[in-house]
């Protein structure tokens, strides 16, 4: 089992290093219609953007509400970004590449910017493991009480992490993203926080497969599932 690992982080380390490489010339701003893949990341002339300093629900994620009561605040985030950005140009100014080969990137329309506007709504966290630029705004939607700040909850990143171990209990070499072709012949791939991850059934036979990262996936051809 030790030695799987030590090749799985090496083959990952080995992709990351290539993804950043090969991606790292787009730093010019870029504006478009965009496509939402989920609350935070949007696609625009096949470049996928992830919103700069938030972090929101997963789709798959639920939280509760202020009654005790629980409200799809993933999908709730993910249909308010499809709402800010209907009908218009979106304008993404780069800031970095992540390890998945995403431009991080600070978004606006002509009504103002998304990344703040998420905030502001009780629609995100601020990612302070990467920036505290939305601090001040995750602090005045907690007091509030609005959106995810309604009760205690569970922040993205834990509840990732949580998905991620139930399933490498049926999956113990860690590769459990599931490469997935649907019937367009589109390949893409549901990590364990995915709507659709437990509905996936994976046919090696046809062509589909398990991944150990989701740069892996990327790198390979797959992309994530739009919303």
């Amino acid at each position: 089992m030790l030695v799987i690992l030590m090749f799985r982080n090496l083959i990952h380390a080995a992709l990351v290093a290539a993804i950043t490489v090969s991606s790292v010339t787009h730093t010019s701003a870029d504006s478009g219609k965009a496509i939402v893949i989920d609350g935070d990341s949007i696609l625009i002339n096949q470049i996928e953007y992830r919103l700069h300093g938030i972090d929101t629900p997963e789709t798959a994620q639920t939280c509760r509400n202020r009654r005790g009561g629980r409200w799809d605040c993933g999908a709730a985030a993910t249909n308010r970004l499809k709402q800010l950005i209907e009908g218009r140009l979106v304008s993404c100014e780069p800031r970095e590449i992540d390890q998945y080969g995403r431009t991080i990137a600070v978004c606006r329309t002509n009504e103002g910017e998304l990344n703040k506007r998420l905030i502001e709504e009780g629609l995100a966290w601020a990612f302070v493991k990467y920036s505290k630029d939305y601090i001040v705004e995750e602090a005045v939607a907690r007091k509030a009480e609005i959106g995810v700040w309604q009760a205690e909850n569970m922040p993205p990143w834990e509840f990732r992490e949580k998905g991620w171990g139930d399933a490498e209990i049926e999956r113990p070499d860690g590769c459990v993203i599931k490469g997935n072709i649907n019937r367009k012949g589109e390949r893409i791939y549901h990590a364990p926080w995915s709507n659709w991850y437990s509905r996936t059934k994976i046919n090696e036979a046809k062509g589909e497969r398990w991944f150990c990262t989701e740069g892996e996936a990327r790198t390979a051809g797959w992309r994530a599932p739009y919303q």
